[in-house]
């Protein structure tokens, strides 16, 4: 029973829930808002991440600067933008897409909590399945029971830092999501 194997799926979940939480606005720019947003460029004949036409910078805490490789499709990638519904206003502005970060209101906040509560939740899930299958494992390996409590024991161990590692995660979210 390879205990580190079990450490690292876990991490694996918890890199994840990470990259699941920095997809929740904040009031606050960050490159996350729209890397993964699939574009169609080219006439539609191609979808592409945001990540893969532009390069991505962050001038302030309110602006997103995107600077396309190909200024042919400019347009694609600010239409592409405002199709995904991710709340943002994209404006060309000569060879640059600007897109500025509204404050958020009180009522949305609430429910970029609630959002990130079901995130975390989907991190908890993880890594309870990744705790089911070890003690799966664990019982069907011909140990001795001292040996078998032991591996239990452990593999809880590791499940418990990672829960505290999502409460932690979660609390910090919550507190960049509250603050104005």
């Amino acid at each position: 029973m390879d205990l580190n194997a079990i450490k690292q799926k876990m991490q694996k979940a918890i890199e994840v829930l990470k990259g699941d939480l920095a997809t929740i606005r904040t009031g606050r720019a960050t490159p996350a808002l729209v890397e993964n947003v699939v574009i169609s460029a080219y006439g539609g004949a191609q979808r592409l991440k945001v990540m893969e036409l532009a390069t991505i910078g962050v001038t302030d805490s309110h602006t997103i600067v995107l600077t396309p490789f190909d200024q042919s499709i400019i347009g694609d990638i600010t239409k592409g933008i405002l199709e995904n519904n991710v709340g943002l206003s994209p404006v060309i502005d000569g060879n640059i897409i600007r897109i500025s970060i509204p404050p958020l209101s009180e009522e949305r906040r609430g429910e970029f909590v609630k959002l990130m509560h079901q995130k975390l939740e989907g991190g908890r899930v993880m890594i309870r399945q990744v705790r089911h299958e070890a003690m799966g494992d664990v019982k069907k390996a011909d140990l001795a029971e001292d040996e078998t409590k032991r591996l239990e024991k452990q593999i809880q161990e590791l499940t418990d830092d990672s829960m505290a590692e999502i409460e932690i995660l979660g609390e910090q979210k919550e507190k960049e999501l509250m603050q104005i």
